[in-house]
Formats: C-alpha cells, structure tokens, sequence
C-alpha cells in the first residue's frame, strides 16, 4: 500500500509500505477514505524528530470502511463505516472505565512514561503505524471504532476522531457557566473548534489569532475576534481585560502549544534538539526540554483571577519555567491532557448528525489533497500559505 512516512526533519514522502494484517483478536483493518493533518503532527515534523525513526508511518485522524475484523471484534463488520479515535484504548480498564482513555492502561508506554498508545505518534506514544495511509491496522477494534452512518461526506464524521472531541474536552474543563466568557488562544482546527463549541454552549467567545484567514473562519461562527500578530508582550491579555470589564475571561483555552510565536531562545532550542542523533535527542528532550511558551503565559496572565486555563496545545517539555508567584497569587485553576475521545462521543454525535450543523464542522476544512500530495501539504500547513487551516487527505 501507499503511506505516508517520516523521514527526517521537515522531510516526509509517501512511499510503498507493506500491507497491514490481522496480528490479534481484538484488531481490525479499515480502508481509509479520508485523514487529517493534525496540528500535532507539525510537532513530529519539526520538533520531535528524536522520537522518530525514519520509514514511520504517521497521521492520527483517519476513518474509513472495514475491511476484516478479528475474531473478537463484533461491535463493527465488513463494510460498515468507521471514525477511528486517535488513542487507542482497550475499554474495560481501571482507567477506561473512569472516562480517561488517554491513560488507558493496557496500551500504557510504560517504557517512555507515556499515557495510551496513540496512532502514528513516535516512539514516545509506541510507534504504531498511522493512519495516512491506504489501509489501518486498528488495535483494540474490540472497543475503540466509531461507527457512522453512510449517509453525509467524510468530513461530517472525519473529526470525531480528534478535532471535535479535544476542542469539547478543553472548552470543558475550562469550567464555564452560560453566559461566562471564554478566550481562545489559537484559531487553527483545535482552536476554532472550541470557539465554536463556546458559542454553541452560551459563552461570549473571544478568539485570539495573528492570521487572517483563521480569523474571518471564526467570525463567520459569532465568534468575536483580536487581529494580533504576535504573542509577546502584554497586549493581548491588557486587551482582553479591557473586553471583559478589567477582569479578564473567566476561562481561556490554550489551543497553541509548544510552538507558540514570540519564542526566540525556546525556538532555538528545538531547532537544536531536533537535529541531535536520535539517542542524544530522546535524552535532551526528556531531562532538558524547553517549550516555546509565550501562549501558555499569556493564557495565564489574561485569565481573571480564580478563572481556569485549559490546554489544549500539546506542549512537551520537561524544564518549562512558570510563574507561580502569578498562578498561586491569582488562584488560577489549570488543566491539561490528552483527550479522551470516547468519553465525549455519546455528546457529539447527536451534534455532528444534526443537518443544521451546529458546530460547523463542514466549514472547517481548507485543503482536499490525495495522499501522494501529503509531503506539499505538510508544507503549506506548516507555513499557514494558501489560507490553510484544515486539510484533509484522500488515500
């Protein structure tokens, strides 16, 4: 089959891979029909490299048609139409069973102090083969697969398996009331997302971006927005008291990470881990590692006190300086993590199959490219060219 590997920083090519098989009972095998490009997946491209090994086949938000399930999958069969969540859980342990997928502790990677094992997301999350690929091994199709209905275009269903449940999960735990404020830092496909789901949910919603095409997506959906271009300083968060009273926002929703604008010394340091050897990297990243964290501060100097900062940006860092004095002194709630996207599709799907489209996911996507276009369309993500803020692959 035709994939799409990782070959090296900023080099990624779609090359001949063998076709995936059966391994266990709890496995299936879906055609993939379409597949995003995640933010996160700039992070494998750009920043963490040492985790990588050349040939790896990456790509995490994939849905298809099955093709063969194994002997103890039943819930899902040949031919049905499935959204594949980008964690892969078992089910049925002592976390799964308390909403917390993403810590699943059968696909735990204990070996790198990891959480649940993660579809195409190096080595820190198990080196599974991703999903920007003609065909995908699935584990624990047993528990994981959602099935969709054959009715709608993929991109309807495409974000279940990441977007639409990590925007939900940060507007969340943002822990807002109807009627609070909610500012969102970021407005590429996470952040417009959780602007949308504010909205949806009753919040006055501030987005906050430099690029203009991400902000008239998201004024399209009542969401009002600043024309920022930059993170330094503190102009956006005296803007944002100034929009709220002098309090600053109730809740603010960090859709960034660890690539935020304005980080010249972080900057530096990532481009310096990312070209040491692989071994010497892993070691770097892991005792010495550095976020560019001009987002995550902002966050933390807007928000009013006794507000919550949710993150929904991935950061990675081991040695990231905060400021604590701020965060204890303002009484500041923060909360993180990877999603967990099964605890919050029994709320979604009724969204994402209402025909109003209420969270605007058929207005999300910029770019449709076939697969063997993937290595141009990292590219042009990753530099914002062309108004790309969402792209969809078609295998």
């Amino acid at each position: 089959m035709r994939a799409l590997t990782w070959q090296g920083k900023r080099t990624v090519s779609v090359e001949d891979v063998p076709d995936p098989t059966i391994q266990e009972p709890t496995d299936a095998i879906i055609r993939v029909t379409s597949t995003g490009i995640c933010g996160s997946d700039l992070h494998l491209y750009e920043v963490l490299g040492p985790f990588m090994d050349a040939g790896d086949v990456i790509g995490h938000e994939p849905m298809g048609i099955v093709e063969e399930v194994g002997s103890a999958v039943t819930h899902i069969r040949p031919g049905d139409r499935v959204v594949i969540p980008f964690n892969i859980a078992c089910g049925h342990c002592w976390m799964c069973e308390r909403g917390l997928q993403s810590q699943c502790e059968t696909t735990q990677v204990r070996e790198q102090g990891s959480g649940a094992a993660l579809l195409g997301y190096s080595r820190l999350y198990g080196s599974v083969p991703g999903g920007q690929a003609q065909y995908l091994r699935v584990p624990h199709a047993d528990y994981g697969p959602i099935k969709v209905p054959h009715t709608g275009p993929d991109e309807q269903w495409l974000f279940l398996s990441d977007v639409v449940p990590t925007a939900w999960q940060g507007v969340q735990y943002a822990n807002l009331s109807k009627g609070d404020t909610l500012a969102v830092l970021g407005l590429g496909p996470i952040g417009q997302m959780a602007a949308r789901i504010g909205v949806h949910l009753g919040y006055r919603v501030i987005g906050v971006d430099p690029v203009a095409e991400r902000r008239h997506m998201a004024a399209r959906h009542g969401v009002e927005v600043m024309d920022m271009q930059g993170w330094g300083g503190r102009e956006v968060p005296e803007l944002l008291r100034e929009a709220t009273g002098g309090r600053g926002p109730d809740g603010v929703v960090d859709a960034v990470g660890m690539e935020a604008h304005g980080s010249p010394v972080a900057k530096a340091a990532h481009q310096a881990v990312g070209i040491l050897p692989g071994p010497v990297g892993r070691a770097a990243m892991k005792t010495s590692g550095v976020d560019r964290l001009n987002a995550l501060h902002t966050a933390i100097d807007a928000v009013r006190r006794g507000g919550t900062v949710s993150l929904s940006g991935v950061y990675g860092g081991m040695q990231d300086p905060m400021p604590m004095l701020t965060m204890f002194d303002k009484q500041i709630t923060l909360r993180e993590g990877q999603c967990n996207v099964r605890r919050w599709i029994d709320d979604l799907l009724p969204l994402v199959d209402d025909p109003s489209d209420p969270l605007g996911v058929l207005d999300l996507t910029t770019h449709t490219a076939p697969l063997e276009d993937a290595p141009a369309m990292y590219e042009t993500f990753q530099k914002k060219q062309d108004g790309c803020i969402k792209v969809v692959l078609k295998p």
